[in-house]
Parts: structure tokens; sequence; C-alpha cells
């Protein structure tokens, strides 16, 4: 019996490799002779940089850039092999939400300049495709932080260049934007970001509106910066020739997608990039099942999620029988999957239990569902 295992990481237990590996240990309790094919995703966010690194090939290079708050810490990007000529790189890494404290969460005042700058180390290290993972973000200030890093001049009402390290607050405060230099200087380098989500730059669905609060926002604050985000968008329309405001996915990292467009750059779904580098149509045809999972299983995960990517792809190769296993599997997730024509949904935390006590024991609980699950697949 040929079992590949693709699961995301469990975010706060399991990287997407712990996952897979608890996941076989389960399943060669029972089925000692199985072929396991071990094969970690990731859609864009956390994890992005190691799964690609490990499935094809590379290395991890460190750099020092700023954190959201300006401060300096000691970044990861992975360079791919053969040719080392793409990089991967997280928002998450440099600009990430876990970066900034609790009670020090505020999108007006965080900057992407630091994802800016491990995208200039990436070409420096000479990379000429670059993925930019768009998960996890703790900014909302479009991506002006990052395209400052690149070169890009923001200019105030007085005509005067504005300071590096833009934030969310400081969008309103622009009144030009001049990229020549940065198009000269990135001719060439291939820009692709790499996105769970479809939402626009501004509006209900916008960047502010649906992830603001997240990231420490008040309503106050999430009006504002909507606001911002679309004056900074009618600028990019105006100096830099790109309509970024209703793309899907230029509301992705706090707006960062758009500043991804804004220079040309593309937009594509981190899960099917990162089944399509990892060759995942190889392994699933004559396989008996696909697994997969994630730390949270809920109605997102039906869109653009690795999970709802891989059924997608199990459908096209077959209707490959596809399991799907969660730290947490709320119902109307569990219906609308079994519509959708998913196998099976699993919980691994018991009733009851506390997300905390099951986040630490969640190599244990995932190995011993998967061992449950085969047990009864094999007496059926």
């Amino acid at each position: 019996m040929k079992i590949v295992v693709a699961p995301d990481s469990f975010k706060g237990s399991l990287t997407a490799m712990d996952a897979a590996l608890s996941m076989a240990r389960g399943i060669l309790r029972v089925i000692p002779d199985a072929e396991i094919v071990l094969l970690p995703v990731a859609d864009g966010g956390e994890g992005t940089v190691d799964v690609l690194v490990a499935n094809c090939g590379g290395a991890i290079h460190r750099a020092w850039v700023r954190d959201p708050l300006g401060k300096s810490i000691c970044a990861r990007f992975g360079l791919l092999s053969p040719n080392a000529q793409t990089a991967v790189i997280e928002v998450a890494a440099a600009s990430g939400l876990e970066l900034v404290p609790k009670p020090m969460r505020n999108p007006c005042l965080t900057s992407s300049y630091g994802t800016g700058q491990l995208i200039l180390e990436a070409v420096g290290a000479g990379a000429k495709r670059i993925i930019v993972g768009l998960g996890g973000s703790a900014t909302n200030d479009g991506g002006a932080g990052m395209l400052q890093a690149l070169g890009v001049d923001f200019i105030d009402a007085n005509g005067l260049i504005m300071p590096s390290g833009i934030s969310g607050s400081d969008l309103s405060s622009i009144s030009g934007i001049d990229a020549r230099s940065t198009r000269k200087s990135l001719d060439g380098i291939q820009l692709i970001g790499a996105s769970d989500v479809t939402n626009p730059l501004c509006g209900a669905q916008g960047a502010s509106a649906v992830y603001g609060f997240q990231k420490g926002a008040s309503q106050a604050m999430v009006d504002m910066l909507d606001v911002s985000l679309k004056h900074y968008a009618a600028l990019i329309r105006r100096d830099l020739g790109a309509d970024v405001e209703e793309m899907p996915g230029a509301g992705a990292a706090g707006g960062l997608g758009a500043g991804l467009l804004a220079l040309g750059g593309t937009l594509q779904s981190g899960i099917d990039l990162i089944l399509d580098a990892i060759k995942f149509e190889r392994y699933v045809p004559h396989s008996s099942y696909v697994v997969t999972g994630e730390g949270k299983i809920d109605m997102q995960t039906c869109c653009g999620k690795a999970i709802g990517g891989i059924l997608e792809r199990c459908r096209k190769l077959g209707d490959v029988p596809l399991m799907a296993v969660g730290g947490v599997v709320e119902q109307d997730a569990s219906i609308a999957f079994k519509t959708a024509g998913i196998f099976c949904t699993v919980q691994i935390a018991n009733e009851g239990m506390d997300e905390e006590e099951a986040k630490g024991d969640a190599a244990r609980l995932l190995e011993n569902t998967l061992a449950d699950l085969f047990r009864q697949l094999i007496r059926k």
C-alpha cells in the first residue's frame, strides 16, 4: 500500500516535516510494510522556506535586516538547487507578527522594510527568481516599506524624500512615488508573491478590514488604514502605471501583494506553487491514500489553504482518496469538505482538551490518530 503524507505545519506545535513524520509513525504501527511518501507542504505562510529547501534541495542563508519595528534581527531565506537562482523568502521572517510582542502590536507603526532587505540579499546572492511567501505579516503598509528598501523613493507634500521605514500611518503623507532606479536595478529579476488569500487591497474584504484587528488595530485604525491604502493605490496607478486596488491577492500581507504588483511582480496561489515545485503529481497516481492536515481546519481552509489545494489536485489526478487531520476541526468545515469529496476529516484533540495542552502533545496525538484511522480502514 502506497500512502502519500502531505501535511502543512500545525502552527505553534509542529513543522510540516514533524507532522509528516508523526503521521508516518502512526501508519506504520498498523501497516508496517506500507510505502510512505513524505511530502510536507506549505501555502505561502510560515514554513514555506523549509518545505521548498527540503523538497527541492538548496541551502538556508541568513541576513541582518530590520524587524517590523525597526530593530535589527537575523532572518532566514533559502536558495534552491540546482543553480541557486531561485530564492524563497517569507514575509514572516522579517516582517512577521510573531516578531512583535503582543502589547506592542499596532499596524499603524509597523513596516515591511526588512522584507525588502531580504529580497536585496537574495539578489546579491545571485537569485533571478524570488518567491515571497505572503503569510503572517505584522504590517499594513501596502508593501511601501519593502519598496523603500528596494530603492523606491516616496515623496511628501513638500517634495522631500520620506525617511526609510514607512508604516501604515505614513501612507496618507505620500504625494508621489519614484521607482525609476529600482526598476533598473531589478531588471531581469522575477518577483512572485505566494499567497493563501485573494483579498483586494481595500474595502470590506481588504487588508485592513479583514486582517487589521489580528495585528492590533482598533476599528478607528482599520478605517484610517483602509483610506490610506486607497490613497496609496491611486498614487501607484498614477505614478507607476499599475492598477493594484482591486487585484485579487493585493491585500495579502497587509497589502504587500500590491507592492509586488506595483513593481511588475506576479501573485500565485501558494499551495499550487509549492505542489508544482515538489512535483506532487509524480507521487499521487497509484497511491491508495493521500493524508494531509494542519493545526485548524475551518471554512477558510477550503479557500486557498493547503488542504483545499491538495483536494483539487487529488480530484484532477483521478479522485485519489484524501484524508485531512486537524488539531481542531470545525463542524461546518468538516461538512463542507465531505460535500466537496474529501474521504474523511478527523480531529486529533480529544473532546474537552485544552488548546495549549493539545499543542504541547501534538506529535503523540497525531501519531495515535493516524494509527486509529488506518486500523479502522483495515477492519472494513
